[in-house]
């Protein structure tokens, strides 16, 4: 078994199985028209880019046995499944429900849930890519409604044998930390809903809940203007909201990615530094492997990530294990994005570009090992 929990991020999208994707993606494909429709927006541009494996329905059972055992060749042994909730009810959820837990060896591998619970613009339909002010679905929500989110994620997900736990607590990640201390009412409001759900996960026979939060670079500084009628520092807002852990969904959040990937490297290793210092939660060291958000627009976006080559995505990873191995106080999780962000080019599964690289340099790093860490 290996010694290391390298969970790779998961964009539930390329699927034709929820009716609501048609409104961003009319071709029934998912974000896999986007891809697949892609275009060169400069000279040297590496778009666009086809998936070795084809554009294929990621809520099949039999897609998710043959990306499952992709993944676990390699050394990622978990999954993070963005999951949604807008205009009342789940979305996206069928990716996750029809493929990877219906896949005969789902077993062989964890799964935990970040909720990305920020507002749902027109980010995704790139015929209204040169205007996103309007806003689809919000995503902040009341205590009612996340008191109906938190019973269907513990009955559907928690008990669930391969949720990934930290010192037994099925792992809870939350994306935007801003909406939902907004839609619950503030500080204190949101500190009593986060308690209720760790109280009810207990009452369902759980040890509770490891809260997990997504780092922004806003999230690293103060939280001033959540809450109209507080001001407080990150540090006191984890102790408050009884944030158990926190790692990054992607470098693009904190640092200046429109230049080579290994220069980018130095600031994501400051920013550990800077976080372990000024936190005292656990940080899991992130990797992201590119950014490249082009294909979701009509027009040339700035901000493109060069020399993220498979061997430069690995001395990240190397730089993740160096980072566990010096923290053996606390779950050996490593976050990566992702498994399939293609249109944000930031992705493990295999291309046309690279084939199977950069999921080799995984496996160069993380292979199997002899060694289990008992906090994972």
């Amino acid at each position: 078994m290996s010694k290391y929990d390298v969970a790779a991020y998961i964009w539930p999208a390329y699927t034709p199985d929820e009716p609501r994707t048609r409104m961003f993606w009319p071709e029934g494909m998912g974000e896999w028209q986007s891809v697949k429709n892609s275009v060169r927006k400069y000279e040297g541009h590496s778009w666009p880019r086809k998936p070795l494996w084809g554009y294929v329905n990621e809520a099949d059972p039999y897609v998710m046995e043959m990306e499952i055992e992709a993944a676990v060749d390699h050394g990622i042994n978990t999954f993070i499944y963005d999951w949604y909730w807008y205009d009342g009810r789940p979305f996206l959820e069928n990716c996750l429900n029809d493929g990877f837990l219906k896949a005969k060896n789902k077993d062989k591998m964890k799964f935990f849930l970040m909720w990305a619970n920020h507002d749902a613009n027109s980010l995704w339909d790139i015929r209204l890519s040169r205007g996103q002010d309007n806003v689809i679905w919000r995503g902040a929500v009341d205590r009612a409604e996340f008191e109906r989110i938190c019973r269907r994620i513990i009955g559907a997900y928690f008990k669930l044998p391969n949720y990934y736990c930290i010192d037994g607590k099925p792992v809870f990640m939350i994306y935007d930390l801003s909406n939902l201390v907004t839609g619950l009412g503030g500080y204190d409001k949101t500190a009593e809903a986060l308690g209720w759900f760790e109280e009810e996960a207990r009452r369902a026979g759980l040890a509770g809940v490891y809260y997990m939060l997504t780092m922004w670079s806003e999230n690293a500084m103060n939280y001033s203007g959540v809450d109209s009628h507080s001001s407080a520092t990150g540090m006191e807002v984890c102790r408050k909201l009884g944030l158990k852990g926190m790692t990054h969904y992607q470098f693009v959040h904190f640092a200046e990615i429109d230049r080579d990937y290994e220069a980018v490297l130095k600031d994501v290793e400051a920013e550990w530094k800077r976080i372990e210092a000024n936190y005292r939660i656990p940080y899991y060291p992130h990797v992201s492997v590119g950014w490249d958000n082009n294909p979701r627009y009509l027009d040339f976006r700035p901000g493109v990530m060069k020399g993220n080559t498979p061997e430069a995505v690995e001395k990240a990873f190397r730089m993740a294990k160096d980072y566990v191995d010096s923290h053996p106080e606390q779950a050996p999780l490593i976050t990566v994005n992702s498994w399939n962000e293609w249109t944000e080019t930031s992705y493990l599964e295999p291309d046309d570009l690279y084939g199977y690289g950069y999921l080799e340099a995984a496996g160069r790093v993380f292979g199997p090992q002899t060694e289990k860490k008992e906090k994972s």
